[in-house]
């Protein structure tokens, strides 16, 4: 009887032995699809996943106005720039030279090179059109992120979405991802 449970004793010293062995300090869990941290405990709660945090960057509300705002140009002025390009000649040396020792003779030739450079100058000024309010789409809304008490919340928003508001009812629940704030 005792040599039995000496046996059963060891055997499971082994077997116990043996799993920790086969075990990574990772492991993943087949049922929720998280990965696990198993055999270490750094107090956090083992076995439960990792909390993400992705903010939503949508916006939610009770349609209340929408407002086109045209962009707004003012005539302006500018300094006109012109290319101006001066041609520049060289004169140009080339020598040769023929035979060896005594019966060595040099024979020399002039050419001239051209180079052109330019740079850009002032001519005067030109008028263009400046923008000075670029063009806004927006969207007033009630009911903040449902809070009753953010009302009249301007967004800025794309076309697409201005044009989706602008066929919605009035009072009409609108979800949408703003370009901006204000108006």
């Amino acid at each position: 009887m005792f040599k039995r449970l000496v046996t059963a004793a060891v055997t499971a010293v082994l077997i116990a032995g043996l799993g920790a062995c086969g075990q990574s300090g990772d492991t993943h869990d087949e049922v929720s699809n998280h990965a696990l941290d198993a055999g270490q405990d750094d107090g956090s709660t083992a076995g439960q996943p990792a909390a993400t945090t992705t903010e939503d960057p949508s916006v939610v509300g009770v349609r209340d106005q929408v407002r086109h705002r045209a962009a707004q140009t003012a005539l302006a002025t500018r300094p006109r720039m012109t290319k101006k390009c001066t041609t520049t000649t060289h004169r140009v040396k080339h020598t040769t030279t023929t035979g060896s020792g005594t019966k060595r003779r040099s024979r020399s030739w002039y050419s001239t090179d051209h180079s052109t450079s330019c740079e850009k100058v002032r001519a005067g000024t030109q008028t263009y059109r400046r923008v000075v309010r670029p063009e806004r789409w927006c969207v007033r809304l009630d009911d903040v992120g449902g809070d009753p008490k953010k009302d009249d919340v301007w967004f800025q928003v794309t076309p697409t979405t201005y044009h989706s508001a602008v066929g919605a009812d009035e009072r009409a629940h609108l979800e949408f991802a703003p370009t901006g704030n204000g108006c």
